[in-house]
């Protein structure tokens, strides 16, 4: 397995697919249908916001999104919902989804996404993301990397906890755990040495 940052542009097919096959399940409700979100997807992902797990063959096994003041990986601008979505669907689109954003922190690298293929999970490609993500943090001059995880990706909190983070703050959905299958988000810091 290599460590790449960046997209390369003949992977973004399979990004797209990953960051659905990752994500769908809390954004499905409102992303979906499928083409639709994977068209979105193509669209906004950014290359020069991620780094990818690559197999020696060159297979995309994992991708990592960050955010930083100029952007995210899979943000996207109304515009963009509107391509997809026409008028009407990105405009209830955004708003819902303007509820799910974080801000930018200046103080603490923000991950912006974290997928691994189903079929390589349990094998350490996470754990390398995030350590690469803790290594483009310490090179833009971060002291604390930050991410936010879904109450119901235990999985996913378990391998956090394991990383060294630590829950910061909690926030509920309320009515909305209704649209996006979750009832609570957990912020999760990690301090760089």
């Amino acid at each position: 397995m290599q460590i790449c940052f960046g997209l390369p542009d003949h992977l973004r097919p399979q990004a797209a697919d990953l960051y659905w096959q990752a994500f769908g399940g809390k954004l499905g409700r409102v992303m979906g249908p499928a083409p639709r979100a994977h068209a979105f997807l193509l669209r906004v992902l950014r290359a020069d916001h991620c780094i990818c797990a690559l197999s020696d063959e060159g297979r995309l096994l994992g991708i990592a999104g960050f955010k930083s003041p100029q952007g995210s990986f899979a943000g996207g601008a109304s515009e963009d919902l509107r391509r997809v979505y026409g008028y009407w669907g990105a405009a209830w689109r955004g708003a819902l989804l303007r509820l799910l954003q974080s801000d930018i922190d200046n103080d603490r690298f923000l991950i912006d996404g974290l997928c691994v293929a189903r079929d390589q999970r349990g094998q350490g490609i996470g754990s390398a993301l995030v350590s690469a993500l803790m290594d483009e943090a310490r090179r833009r001059g971060y002291g604390a990397i930050r991410l936010e995880v879904i109450d119901t990706n235990i999985r996913a909190r378990a391998l956090y906890e394991r990383l060294g983070f630590a829950p910061w703050r909690s926030e509920t959905l309320g009515l909305l755990r209704h649209v996006f299958g979750f009832s609570r988000a957990v912020t999760m810091v990690r301090a760089l040495p």
